[in-house]
């Protein structure tokens, strides 16, 4: 059975840091691409970060752009969002998923797969 879990969220002050880890099961991790995505309560669900396979290219929303950080350790089939300089506008549920395998996924247009059952991630000011 494929499975994503998120873990690492928590509640931390404005300019704190957190890492988000995403552990992938079930399926050939290393050859997909990968992304986080957010929902906030009243908001759409954001795509935040993907990284494709290899873990050699990445793409960012703007609004994360300096801050967060996408990688992954195929050897350990897992996917993490480094979170630095955290505002309370990125306050929200924090999700990984599955995109295309080999290709990867855009985050506003692809097909995206295998969500995990989220991790809160709660930023005061």
């Amino acid at each position: 059975q494929v499975q994503l879990v998120e873990s690492g969220g928590g509640s931390v002050q404005a300019g704190g840091s957190l890492r988000l880890s995403c552990a992938a099961s079930g399926y050939m991790f290393s050859t997909y691409c990968m992304g986080w995505f957010r929902q906030a309560p009243g908001k759409e669900r954001e795509g935040v970060a993907r990284i494709n396979y290899s873990g050699g290219d990445t793409y960012y929303v703007n609004s994360v752009k300096g801050r967060f950080t996408i990688s992954r350790d195929n050897a350990k089939n897992t996917l993490y969002l480094q979170m630095n300089t955290l505002k309370p506008e990125d306050t929200a549920m924090y999700y990984c998923a599955t995109g295309s395998k080999w290709v990867c996924t855009s985050l506003s247009s692809g097909s995206w797969s295998n969500w995990g059952q989220g991790t809160q991630v709660t930023v005061s000011s």
